[in-house]
């Protein structure tokens, strides 16, 4: 029996001095710097800004953010108001931007600026946060926010109600051309510490596979897209 045991042993081990052949594997793929495999299994956009709005739009839907593709800034800037009376809001979170600030400045209700130091306590007490992004994704429904275009790491989490807006050039695609975007504006300098695609509001379906919403961050989210 032992001498059994050996032999096989000593077989195993000659086997084992030649790599099996890996038939099944693909040749890895020349290193780039962003890949773009995402391009064959995810939701097709087709090539004009209108097919990326209503790919953005449709997901939305799915996702249940709410979307409004405003024809200006004043539009933007009603809609938040309009957002803000009907939800009773007291207090509008906001960082510096030149999207932020033309939509918030004409707002009747009081507003917590994050800029520098400011009280936790405070932001987490406000209605709504008012957020920039790095970009939206048409082909995921989804917002790209990081702690250098959206104020922070908790401005776009603790309030229950998250409205981002965006500019009509930052509607991309896919995922592929939002890495590729976040490749060629940090590569070079350092990335942000915080990076974040967010696809509609915060949800579980842990308990009982019944989904609930607001159960790890905002309630609500709302995406106002300008020219």
């Amino acid at each position: 029996m032992s001498g059994d045991r050996t032999a096989i042993l000593g077989r195993i081990r000659e086997a084992l001095r030649v790599p099996a052949p890996r038939h099944h594997e693909k040749p890895p793929a020349p290193a780039t710097t962003v890949t773009a495999p995402f391009r064959e299994w995810l939701p097709p956009v087709g090539p004009s800004h209108g097919d990326r709005v209503a790919v953005f739009a449709r997901l939305s839907d799915v996702l249940k953010t709410e979307f409004i593709d405003c024809p200006d800034l004043a539009a933007a800037a009603q809609h938040l108001a309009q957002l803000a009376e009907t939800n009773g809001w007291q207090k509008l979170a906001l960082h510096p931007g030149a999207l932020t600030d033309a939509v918030a400045k004409s707002l009747p209700i009081a507003q917590l600026r994050i800029d520098g130091d400011y009280d936790k306590n405070a932001l987490e007490a406000c209605d709504a946060g008012l957020t920039e992004c790095e970009c939206l994704v048409a082909q995921t429904g989804s917002v790209c926010v990081t702690t250098r275009s959206s104020g922070g790491r908790a401005l776009s989490v603790l309030p229950p109600h998250h409205i981002a807006i965006a500019s009509r050039a930052q509607l991309l695609p896919d995922l592929t051309a939002a890495y590729e975007l976040l490749a060629q504006k940090y590569a070079a300098s350092g990335y942000p510490s915080f990076m974040c695609f967010i696809g509609g509001p915060s949800r579980t379906g842990d308990i009982e596979r019944i989904l609930v919403l607001g159960a790890h961050g905002p309630k609500k989210l709302t995406v106002l897209l300008v020219p």
